[in-house]
């Protein structure tokens, strides 16, 4: 007797729970269908974002194999972790490895605090004419392309360039900036800072911007002066935004841009400028070795999935469980 009155319990439990579940499936159709919209906006994003980004992870597979064009990619010999194991011990893969981390690593550790900083003294300008003035002096960078970007650091370094002439007057001889491996990271990271920081800088822009003035004027008439007042009211409200924007240039740390490194690039400053994204290029583009050069990439994405996946764990340690997800 007690066993059929378990089993109808039983029954009854899951009859509820499939009502439920029902309840919510319906529910979510009906959301759907009144704000059909919403989906339609969204709609071309997330097609292009699958045709762009996710389709073409299906063509990583071709680091497990000996790929050949004639066979194809599912007719090509699968080799397993052959073009990792190759990768990993050829006798360049500590240089190339290290090149990418340093640049990454001293252009994250210096370069993202001069966003902040920029906001910060962006924020404190009263006149709204000289705000914009400077807004539009920072911001303007951004939009110059690489390549004459490159040219311009060319032109300034060169031996008979602006900086080599003061250089020569103080020391009596020029430096071979872009000829000397030693300058290039130099080189790189500041002219990276250069264009991108007053970019970068506008999310936070506009973060102070939601800063009650009363906050401020609260604090002026308690005494606080300047640097108090960003030290207790302006940086609190950029924390989140900054633990997200610093989890997510952590996460890419080694995804370095292509073009900037390979226009740098000469024949003498190769030890240190020759990174990741460059070496793909050349033995996959230029030497035609697709499958190892499928592996070098996917080498790289996973070291950036982990970079990602600890620092996160690690700001939210550090800033009482906020972080990227």
């Amino acid at each position: 007797m007690q066993e059929l009155v378990n089993a109808s319990k039983d029954t009854a439990v899951q009859i509820k729970t499939k009502k439920k579940a029902a309840s919510k499936v319906k529910y979510q159709l009906e959301y759907i269908r009144k704000n059909y919209y919403l989906y339609l906006l969204i709609a071309p994003a997330v097609i292009l974002t699958i045709i762009f980004k996710y389709i073409p992870m299906y063509g990583a597979i071709i680091a497990f194999k000996d790929f050949s064009t004639i066979k194809g990619i599912l007719g090509s010999d699968w080799v397993g972790f052959d073009n990792f194991t190759k990768f990993l011990s050829s006798p360049n893969f500590a240089d190339i490895f290290l090149n990418t981390l340093k640049l990454s690593f001293y252009g994250l550790i210096l370069g993202f605090p001069v966003p902040i900083i920029l906001a910060l003294m962006i924020n404190q300008l009263r006149r709204a004419g000289i705000k914009k003035n400077i807004q539009l002096v920072l911001y303007a960078p951004n939009f110059i392309s690489v390549v004459v970007i490159v040219g311009m650091v060319f032109i300034f370094l060169s031996p008979t360039g602006p900086i080599n002439q003061i250089v020569s007057f103080i020391t009596g001889k020029p430096l071979m900036f872009m000829s000397n491996p030693d300058y290039f990271r130099s080189i790189y990271i500041i002219s990276g800072i250069w264009q991108a920081a007053g970019w970068s800088s506008i999310i936070y822009v506009a973060a102070l911007a939601n800063v009650d003035p009363e906050l401020h004027n609260a604090a002026t008439i308690d005494g606080a002066n300047i640097l108090q007042r960003i030290i207790h009211i302006d940086l609190p409200t950029l924390k989140p935004l900054m633990a997200v924007t610093f989890i997510l240039a952590a996460g890419g740390i080694m995804s370095i841009g292509f073009e900037k490194a390979y226009l740098m690039q000469t024949s003498m400053n190769l030890p240190s400028s020759e990174i990741l994204p460059t070496y793909v290029y050349k033995v996959g583009l230029q030497a035609g070795d697709y499958a190892y050069s499928t592996a070098v990439g996917l080498f790289n994405s996973v070291i950036n999935v982990i970079l990602l996946v600890v620092v996160n764990k690690i700001v939210k340690k550090l800033n009482e469980g906020e972080g990227l997800y």
